[in-house]
């Protein structure tokens, strides 16, 4: 079985799939829907529907993403080492080598500044800015609590770059740059939950964080703040675009609805539903707005 070049370094194979799961490809499920649904509206509004650009799309997110995680977990590799709740991840265990992440990232940028020429001159222009943000995030935890929201703009890119992949210019950007805040803000939201969990620890490695700064309590209340502000920016697209119909208010609800039951799962003294509140709901939230938007667009 081939190997990497450096000693003892693990099967090329085993690392290919501890690879795929250590920077969880499976959660593209969080900002890709809404990226299709903002190119569904952008269709819509275009008069006519490409699947090229579509899967274009779906390229680019898949890429960016992959680039974007690899990173994180790249240059977290000590501090997840000494995190009892990361110890276990691929990187610090040794399952993966530094040389196959770092190559991972520069595969999957190449490839997203691929997809972004094929999608159309701006977005190619644009690939290189929004990478640098992408690739630019675990850096900020080591200087500002506003981490989250640096995330959560990472992910908001997503449907404001569809958005463009479609239409070819910046024309008719208020549908964008909502869904682009709202998804801002939804990441941050459940960001801030997430982190909850390591508190303790961000604070004791001098990493700055809403939880290690403000404590779980003042997170958890941020959080909600912020999904509130996430869902009328949302409820504002009605204000804005004239193809957003029953069915987008649908989904509007039901991510609203799911956003107020994942509240009710976590608690100051209570963090062991988070899992299920970060994971499941968040990728529900996204699935239904998302699925909802593209018919009502379609």
């Amino acid at each position: 079985m081939a190997r990497v070049s450096s000693p003892g370094a693990p099967p090329l194979l085993a690392q290919v799939r501890e690879t795929a799961e250590m920077i969880k490809v499976s959660h593209s499920v969080f900002a890709l829907p809404f990226a299709l649904a903002a190119a569904a509206l952008a269709f819509r509004a275009e008069g006519s529907w490409s699947w090229a650009t579509a899967g274009w799309i779906v390229f680019c997110a898949v890429c960016a993403r992959t680039a974007a995680m690899a990173q994180n977990r790249l240059l977290d590799a000590r501090l997840d080492a000494a995190n009892p709740r990361t110890a276990a991840r691929a990187l610090p265990a040794g399952r993966v080598t530094r040389r196959f992440v770092a190559g991972l990232v520069g595969l999957a940028s190449a490839l997203f500044v691929l997809g972004a020429w094929r999608l159309n001159d701006l977005c190619l222009m644009l690939s290189p800015v929004a990478l640098a943000w992408l690739l630019l995030y675990p850096y900020t935890k080591r200087f500002t609590a506003l981490c989250h929201v640096w995330l959560g703009a990472a992910l908001g890119l997503a449907p404001v770059g569809a958005w463009l992949a479609v239409r070819g210019a910046f024309v008719d950007m208020a549908t964008p740059l909502l869904f682009g805040g709202a998804v801002t803000l939804w990441t941050a939201g459940f960001d801030l939950i997430y982190a909850c969990q390591d508190a303790d620890h961000d604070r004791a490695a001098g990493l700055k964080s809403v939880p290690a700064r403000l404590g779980v309590a003042g997170a958890l209340g941020a959080a909600r703040a912020l999904h509130a502000a996430s869902v009328a920016l949302l409820a504002a697209v009605y204000l804005v675009n004239p193809h957003v119909g029953a069915l987008y208010g649908a989904g509007l609800a039901a991510a609203a609805a799911l956003l107020l039951y994942e509240h009710s799962l976590v608690r100051a003294d209570d963090l062991s539903k988070v899992n299920v509140a970060f994971f499941v709901l968040n990728g529900l939230v996204s699935l239904v707005f998302g699925a909802l938007t593209i018919v009502d667009a379609l």
